[in-house]
């Protein structure tokens, strides 16, 4: 088949193309896009709205970019007071620095160990300092986000039991978007991701609900740690990895890492596998990434064996001098595909660089020093809005950090709009997350970036748009 094509163009060939829309049941490549708006579409370039009926010059593009990025609205002051998942955190200078050196920002994968000894220094230390604070001994670098993260840990629970073990455990609570991710990466291997219920009251895992469900075709129980759309720490978080462990499951444990400055780590409480964010680690916040997703295993060869992505290792050179290289590379660009523990490629060692530099200019008491900044910010911002008539804050009894959960009078995404409009961008509607988060809720988020004059706007500017729904 073929001979029509262009002989550069792969599947050129319209008999080609042909075979392959059938495959999919489409009639036409312009299906792959019914998404895509109409307008939006390209319909060819005579259609394009372009300066005089002829190309734009360079000057009349950036002026014309400069128009539409003028539309975009940055939120500086205040911050965001969003979390769940991503947050808004400060990135020193420093950090901006050293990722933006070209041996760091151009760089790929070091294949060639002889030429990449500084970039595999660089996530050696990564991992070394990421061990540290998760206190597990095997760190990768890296993965593309926490979900991702996430959906591989959940593979590597399934195939640790050798595939006799379908069943995983999660709370109801956790973030949407990554239970999204880990059902995807499940379904094709009959992984079957079963709901635990939280107490609506406390926001806490409900054990006896736990232990009913586990069972010996449980491969694994994961617990965030604080929950990220409601901000409760889970003070069970040891008692649940016991009754897993009980059940002959894994434990994961799904982590931000600055709430470790304030937290038991993963590893003293039983974890065997832990995943995260690293975005607050020197990161910001990007429309869409890219993001930093944390993976760690307790020592167990069978696990660490099972471990996607990269490891990077210290060694020796022919000369007896230090040296690193990747290490266990089990991907299918180095093993036999059907050995592979994932076939993920393009790995995220700027960020997982910038998690470093970040880490290494903080040390534990600067770490520390803005867990506690935010932890107190937060609750004085709970206290502020409790005194708002009406608001119940925080909702939940569970204790939290910098991200808590606000019952209004209203709905939540009606209050989150007129506060848009006064500049302040505020917060995530909690409404469907559980049968017991209704249309009032929101998540709330307070950090380091916040101080006691965007907390009071926050409060003031809440309370005058319940006092005008009011009077309406």
């Amino acid at each position: 088949m073929g001979g029509e094509g262009h002989p550069w163009i792969p599947n050129s060939d319209p008999r080609i193309a042909g075979e392959m829309l059938s495959r999919m049941g489409l009639s036409s490549v312009d299906e792959l896009y019914r998404d895509i708006p109409e307008a939006a579409r390209f319909r060819g370039w005579d259609e394009l709205p372009i300066g005089e009926g002829g190309p734009l010059s360079e000057v009349e593009v950036s002026r014309r970019l400069e128009s539409l990025l003028e539309r975009v609205r940055v939120y500086r002051d205040p911050p965001p007071f969003m979390g769940g998942g991503v947050w808004p955190r400060y990135v020193p200078e420093l950090v901006r620095y050293i990722v933006e050196r070209g041996e760091f920002l151009t760089a790929y994968t070091p294949y060639q160990a002889e030429a990449s000894q500084g970039l595999l220094q660089a996530l050696f230390e990564y991992q070394s300092l990421m061990a540290e604070l998760l206190e597990l001994e095997v760190v990768n670098s890296s993965h593309y986000d926490w979900s991702t993260a996430l959906a591989e840990a959940v593979l590597m629970a399934y195939r640790y039991h050798r595939g006799r073990r379908r069943r995983i455990l999660v709370p109801e609570t956790m973030h949407p978007r990554h239970r999204a991710v880990v059902e995807a990466y499940s379904r094709p291997h009959g992984i079957v991701v079963e709901t635990v219920r939280v107490d609506p009251e406390t926001g806490l895992l409900d054990l006896g609900d736990l232990e009913s469900r586990l069972g010996s075709d449980v491969a694994a129980v994961y617990v965030e740690y604080p929950y990220t759309m409601t901000g409760v720490v889970e003070e069970n978080a040891a008692h649940i990895g016991e009754a897993a462990h009980r059940a002959g499951a894994l434990y994961i444990m799904g982590v931000d890492p600055v709430a470790l400055a304030l937290l038991e780590p993963p590893g003293r409480l039983g974890a065997d596998i832990a995943v995260g964010e690293g975005q607050p680690l020197g990161l910001g916040l990007n429309y869409g990434g890219p993001y930093l997703g944390i993976m760690a295993v307790r020592w167990d060869a069978r696990l660490v064996r099972q471990m996607p992505g990269r490891i990077i290792g210290l060694t020796v050179d022919s000369e007896g001098r230090r040296a690193f290289a990747m290490i266990l590379q089990t991907r299918e660009q180095h093993i036999r595909r059907a050995r592979a523990t994932s076939n993920i490629t393009t790995n995220e060692s700027l960020a997982a660089i910038a998690a470093a530099v970040y880490l290494s200019l903080m040390g534990p008491e600067g770490l520390r020093g803005v867990a506690e900044y935010s932890w107190y910010m937060a609750h004085y911002a709970a206290k502020r809005l409790s005194e708002i008539p009406g608001v119940e804050s925080p909702l939940l009894a569970g204790a939290f950090l910098w991200d808590f959960t606000v019952r209004l009078p209203r709905p939540a995404g009606e209050v989150r709009r007129e506060l848009r409009r006064r500049g302040i961008l505020a917060g995530i509607p909690l409404e469907g997350l559980t049968p017991w988060l209704g249309g009032g809720d929101i998540l709330l988020t307070v950090t380091e970036l916040h101080e006691k004059r965007h907390v009071d706007a926050l409060a003031e500017a809440i309370a005058e748009a319940l006092a005008g729904s009011r009077g309406s």
